[in-house]
């Protein structure tokens, strides 16, 4: 007798069974590409498509590299052609020409996202298995599919091989046994494959207030801050709920350290500007990263300024444009680069260099935060950003390197009525959204 094996379309739902509400999948072609169709609109997932699309966003490929490569997908769906016992995977390769074939997207969603899932028929049209001991194509992952879903089983991959978890209507572990080219383990609870999407939808990112949505910036942290010339493009909201919160020994990484208050460009008069000054006051800030951390008037210091001078803060000097590519470095998941600015200087002290085409050039390395508290000027519920003015300064590149991004905004609207065209940060690098409140200014 023969078994009957899944079509395309139900292995695409079984793949899709694997996304948790709120998530951030990656499909390839193939088989998987089927998958982003199946999820249902409600369940808030971000769809990353290999033709240039998140979700509803267009995006570019330097872009969609970032978000791989920067740790922002959580799961990647693709399609293979083999698959081992320890999870490396090869794509479809012509045997008879041994070089590369234009699967360089695959490496990228296998060496970005949390979790990798493949899909494929368990063996060839002429029988033979797909999932081996060892890979006999040219691998474009190594040791890093998690779940395996082919036309008539589901497998787990573990260090310790392949453990077979699910079968499809009508199927026996004997019967997979019999067609898998490696040695499996029957999973002691062995099912039917089920079909059936998760249940629930994704938690809300609108916070009520601003103490709320820091509540949990502990002691210690670092965190990233926007700040330019003036008050403009800050979260001063969200500062003062620092400041009230009390958490203390921070990194602060930012433009600046607090010098809109002692320039006073653009506050109004008899006005003083929220700034990181309310941190350095209080006492919370231990070290500050940045570009311009004293005041440009020597008979006017900064408060960060005066606490540097008595030995309080520390302090660690990176050019503006340094401060920018660190940044997007670290939420693009490029950990270090070379960069010709400050070489030759106090800024290359300590620091690796190299000659690159007759060139010195020093070592810079990422940075990262535990969370960014971040201003813009309207949000939609999906976390997507507009920035107005100086809001789009150091905010929009922040946003994708810190764990945790919590963004300050005029107006929050309903998910769909934001432009795609127009906007600048997309929801998958927001965790909270807070709305300033009437009234509020960024002075005192």
């Amino acid at each position: 007798m023969t078994l009957d094996r899944l079509d395309a379309q139900s292995v695409a739902r079984r793949a899709a069974a694997e996304i948790v509400p709120g998530s951030v999948v990656a499909v390839s072609g193939g088989w998987s590409a089927a998958v982003a169709d199946l999820v249902p609109e409600e369940k808030g997932v971000w769809l990353m498509r290999a033709g240039g699309t998140l979700s509803d966003l267009p995006i570019n490929a330097a872009d969609a590299g970032a978000i791989l490569r920067g740790g922002h997908v959580d799961l990647a769906i693709l399609t293979a052609a083999q698959v081992d016992s320890n999870g490396s995977f090869a794509s479809y390769h012509a045997a008879d020409y041994p070089g590369p074939q234009g699967h360089a997207g695959l490496i990228d969603l296998a060496s970005g996202a949390h979790r990798v899932v493949t899909i494929l028929t368990h063996t060839g049209e002429d029988g033979t298995p797909n999932i081996v001991n060892s890979l006999t194509l040219p691998p474009d992952g190594v040791h890093c599919v998690d779940t395996i879903i082919t036309d008539v089983a589901a497998f787990r991959v573990a260090d310790t091989g392949l453990t077979l978890t699910e079968v499809a209507p009508g199927w026996t572990a004997e019967d997979i046994r019999a067609i898998t080219g490696a040695a499996i383990t029957v999973a002691p609870a062995l099912r039917e494959m089920d079909f059936t999407l998760p249940p629930g939808n994704p938690a809300s990112k609108v916070y009520a207030d601003g103490p709320s949505a820091i509540a949990d910036l502990p002691d210690g942290a670092t965190v990233f801050i926007d700040g330019f010339g003036g008050p403009g493009g800050m979260a001063h909201y969200l500062l003062v709920s620092l400041r009230d919160r009390g958490s203390r020994n921070l990194t602060i990484v930012s433009n600046t350290a607090g010098i809109a208050r002692v320039v006073s460009f653009g506050t109004p008069p008899g006005h003083t500007a929220i700034d990181h000054s309310v941190l350095v006051e209080n006492g919370q800030v231990a070290k500050a990263i940045a570009s311009f951390p004293v005041s440009p008037s020597p008979t006017r210091p900064s408060e960060f300024e005066l606490a540097y001078r008595r030995g309080e803060c520390e302090l660690e000097l990176v050019p503006q444009g340094t401060l920018a590519e660190r940044l997007r470095a670290g939420g693009a998941g490029i950990e270090a680069f070379y960069t010709p600015t400050g070489a030759g200087t106090l800024i290359a002290e300590g620091k690796e260099s190299r000659v690159i085409d007759g060139r010195e050039y020093i070592l810079e390395h990422a940075l990262r935060a535990d969370f960014a508290l971040i201003r813009a000027h309207k949000a939609d519920t999906r976390g997507n950003l507009l920035y107005r003015g100086t809001s789009r300064n150091f905010n929009a590149v922040m946003a994708p390197a810190a764990r945790v991004t919590v963004v300050e905004v005029d107006e929050i609207v309903p998910a769909g009525e934001l432009d795609p065209e127009a906007v600048v940060t997309p929801g998958v690098f927001v965790q909270r959204i807070v709305r300033r409140p009437d009234g509020f200014t960024g002075y005192e």
